[in-house]
């Protein structure tokens, strides 16, 4: 079989690692992509074709919204049948909000679509953007008898290639800025790179891809603590529109007894809002019914999130909310793996 060169479509949306420092005031202002190879010439060592693609206004993390996931998710559905694989550049402090969402809205993707981004910009003496990139590239043309090694959307930062909707940002200012504390490392980057096959997604290569695009974000997200509220719940549960909520309980997935605190939740349920247990660690599983604090909420029809990550609990929400699920069904739904997101 005669080896073909895999096209990678590099998409810009914003972020620190599209950032240079001008030369005269100091100040950050967005790289042209368009000047990548001029920038970096590693990149020609790589074995790949590489297109780029930039958002018009390059978008700061911070305000990221379910809109733009749209337009990319749009940008890699208009690109899908031209490249074998995609690098999204993204700001990192909601990376994995984002690539969660991607994971969820690309079903039955059966390409690379690696999220990548740094500390520092891609202009920076000290910048960790260069090796991001390019390892990201090089994760994104991977490939065996001119088939995608990887075929789901993955989050690489330094040095370690992650399932997307397991991450979690742990750090503001190590160049480790990411975790997946519930599932193993994709790959991992060295003196060689090594893939982690076991652990990949393995999609059915006869499925088309299917990009979802409606995105419900009436939802709300609430961190138990020790003497919160009667009434800022209520005030929560309340409000106008809202169809579900993620509960950040303690441990494996326990919280208060209270009476009204239950009857709260009961209320709330039997309305028609879904409740979604998720852990306020960073690792670990809700097991409902374990401890009798939990038990409760496992009869009144609390959702388990086990071990799903509080980003992909919101966005696997909005994504099952988008489509319009029948009551009786959603919560087996959402208690069912759909991406590799829970165990």
């Amino acid at each position: 079989m005669t080896k073909t060169i895999p096209n990678i479509l590099l998409i810009y949306t914003g972020g620190t690692i599209g950032m240079i420092k001008d030369s005269e005031t100091g100040a950050l202002r967005a790289f042209d992509f368009e000047n990548l190879l001029v920038r970096i010439p590693e990149l020609k060592l790589l074995d790949c074709s590489i297109k780029t693609y930039s958002f018009k206004e390059p978008i700061d993390s911070s305000n990221m919204e379910p809109e733009y996931w749209v337009q990319i998710a749009e940008v890699i559905e208009s690109h899908y049948d031209t490249f074998d694989g995609f690098v999204v550049l993204h700001g990192s402090d909601t990376m994995s909000y984002t690539a969660s969402a991607l994971s969820f809205m690309l079903e039955h993707l059966a390409k690379p679509v690696i999220f990548t981004g740094s500390q520092l910009p891609i202009g920076d003496l000290r910048t960790d953007a260069k090796e991001n990139l390019i390892t990201s590239i090089q994760i994104a043309s991977l490939q065996h008898y001119n088939k995608p090694v990887i075929k789901e959307v993955g989050l690489y930062f330094e040095y370690k290639l992650y399932r997307a909707n397991r991450t979690t940002k742990i750090n503001a200012e190590h160049f480790e800025a990411f975790d997946s504390l519930n599932y193993p490392d994709l790959a991992e980057s060295g003196v060689h790179l090594k893939v982690n096959h076991e652990y990949l997604l393995k999609p059915n290569p006869r499925k088309n891809l299917i990009v979802h695009k409606h995105l419900d974000a009436n939802i709300a997200l609430i961190k138990l603590f020790p003497g919160i509220s009667k009434q800022v719940l209520e005030s929560v549960f309340n409000t106008k529109g809202l169809k579900g909520v993620i509960l950040e309980t303690y441990g494996a997935g326990n919280c208060s007894t209270k009476d009204w605190f239950l009857d709260l939740l009961k209320t709330t349920i039997n309305k028609g809002i879904h409740i979604v247990n998720v852990t306020q660690c960073s690792g670990g599983s809700v097991l409902m019914g374990q401890y009798e604090t939990s038990e409760k909420l496992k009869r009144i029809g609390l959702i388990s999130g086990k071990d799903i990550t509080t980003e992909a609990a919101l966005c696997k929400m909005m994504y099952l909310l988008g489509q319009n699920i029948s009551p009786n069904l959603f919560k087996t739904i959402y208690e069912t793996a759909l991406r590799g997101e829970m165990s």
